[in-house]
């Protein structure tokens, strides 16, 4: 009986496709280079000597203080099948002449070879594009027997988007690519190369408003992701027009629609706002943490379907992100139950929520929430709202500096002062020059006779962080959040902190 399912699995035109990422002569092919050191196959690429495991491919790529040419003898020894070169190597090699053109290549090739029923999907926005990217990942994966494929990490760069591409096997049904920026031109550059056939914006925020002067560049900025939407057919062979995914509850959600249409896309629109195509009608806390959420998505009539399902993150912010992900889902074709079992099951990822239980020195346990990645005023803000949901004995918030904030700075980090006192932070480190001006802030409100602030202190660095924590002794019934932008280093005191027990 079992056998004969087997048997009987239906056989998709993908199945006859090789299971190897690439062979030597689609290498060559794809990059105009040529072929030295015999056939071969690779299971994977890589532009980190570090990322090596067996069968890879290394491309060794010349950077303005790194040459990746001087790691190609450790990409061997760990187990690279061969490599992208500039000059000829000991090994098997593909000889090109510009080792970053050669990989951008490599990147169009397989967005070219997937089949033309495959839904490519570009997620950007000034907050979690990351995290709405793997759960839009979790929801096809799970639709499509294991077919769907996606940018690892926070790959949305430059090298990052053309290295995502070209991982991606043959085979894909869905193919999920985040993309960043930090300047204007950038993303359009990017959405040009993963060539959408869904375009996502999460929200839109003052991040990198150093570079860009405003929010209203930063939409913009953001809209140059529908420069790249291509139509892909229906049913019945006809070319549907790209679809724009975006955030009817943001204030510059005219500005984005006029953005894509401009482009011929269709727009669904998510959000609480009446008319949102997905749109959120209640939200209650879960049992155990998450939310339960109830939607409407389509149009009035017999399009129209009310939704219930489980988030298992917490926050209204994550509320607000499965809407993006169940309109996705929905516009890319796929099964909304499973995209509805995967939010269920995901839970926090490493330095974006990821949640675990720590020792304390008097012998208890501490809830640690790990959001060190990142950080920027949106983020800090539902972030907060979040440890203030939290049953604990006492609040404590470690918070790092935002970066590339420029000459708003001081406001938006002054302006955190609100968020800790209404999430009831009882003790609050403030790390980072940056963060001088929280300090201030919460000084003010020290001084004052009705003052109802947290205890705080200041340090410059992760370093001096980890050491007043370790005076201050964390205690049973705690729950420490730690969030900052990456480049500050806080990575490191959770990771003290996980790894040492009661680290503290």
């Amino acid at each position: 009986m079992n056998t004969a399912r087997i048997l009987a699995w239906p056989q998709e035109a993908a199945d006859d496709l090789s299971l190897a990422l690439w062979n030597a002569a689609e290498i060559a092919e794809a990059t105009g280079g040529t072929l030295h050191g015999g056939d071969f196959r690779v299971s994977g690429v890589a532009t980190d000597s570090r990322e090596i495991v067996e069968g890879h491919l290394f491309v060794a790529m010349r950077g303005e203080a790194m040459d990746g040419h001087r790691f190609i003898e450790g990409a061997f020894q760990r187990g690279a099948t061969a490599a992208i070169v500039e000059r000829p190597v000991d090994g098997p090699h593909v000889l090109v002449e510009d080792s970053f053109s050669a990989l951008q290549a490599l990147g169009r090739a397989a967005r070219a070879r997937v089949s033309p029923e495959a839904v490519i999907i570009g997620v950007t926005g000034s907050v979690g594009k990351t995290s709405v990217k793997e759960a839009i990942f979790a929801a096809l994966d799970r639709a499509s027997r294991g077919n769907a494929h996606r940018s690892v990490k926070s790959y949305n760069n430059h090298v990052g988007v053309p290295l995502s591409l070209a991982r991606m096997p043959a085979r894909s049904r869905y193919g999920i690519f985040e993309m960043g920026m930090n300047h204007a031109g950038e993303i359009d550059a990017l959405t040009r190369q993963v060539r959408p056939h869904i375009a996502v914006i999460t929200t839109i925020a003052p991040a990198h408003i150093e570079m860009l002067g405003s929010e209203e560049a930063i939409a913009d900025a953001k809209a140059e992701i529908f420069a790249g939407l291509e139509g892909r057919p229906n049913s019945a062979g006809e070319i549907e027009p790209g679809i724009a995914v975006i955030p009817a509850d943001s204030p510059y959600f005219p500005r984005l629609k006029a953005a894509a249409e401009a482009r011929g896309a269709r727009v669904i629109s998510f959000g609480r706002a009446v008319g949102a195509d997905v749109r959120l009608l209640d939200t209650v806390n879960a049992p155990g943490g998450g939310s339960l959420v109830t939607i409407e998505m389509g149009a009035k009539g017999s399009d129209m379907r009310r939704l219930c399902y489980t988030v298992a993150a917490a926050g209204e912010h994550w509320v607000i992100n499965s809407l993006a992900v169940m309109a996705t889902a929905r516009a890319a074709g796929a099964d909304l139950g499973a995209a509805g079992l995967a939010l269920a099951e995901m839970e926090g990822m490493a330095g974006r929520g990821a949640r675990s239980t720590i020792a304390t020195p008097d012998g208890g346990s501490a809830l640690l929430i790990d959001e060190s990645y990142n950080a920027n005023p949106a983020s800090m803000r539902s972030t907060l709202a979040v440890l203030g949901q939290i049953p604990a004995t006492r609040r404590v918030a470690v918070l790092g500096a935002m970066k590339e904030l420029g000459d708003f700075a001081p406001a938006l980090h002054a302006q955190l002062a609100k968020p800790l006192a209404e999430a009831g932070v009882e003790v609050a480190l403030l790390v980072g020059p940056e963060m001088l001006a929280l300090a201030d802030e919460l000084g003010k409100s020290a001084s004052t006779p009705l003052g109802k602030g947290p205890t705080f202190a200041h340090c410059q660095n992760a370093g001096e962080a980890a050491a007043w924590l370790a005076a201050f002794g964390l205690a049973n019934g705690d729950a420490i959040l730690v969030k900052g932008s990456n480049s500050v280093g806080l990575g490191a005191l959770v990771a003290s902190l996980a790894g040492k027990g009661n680290g503290c």
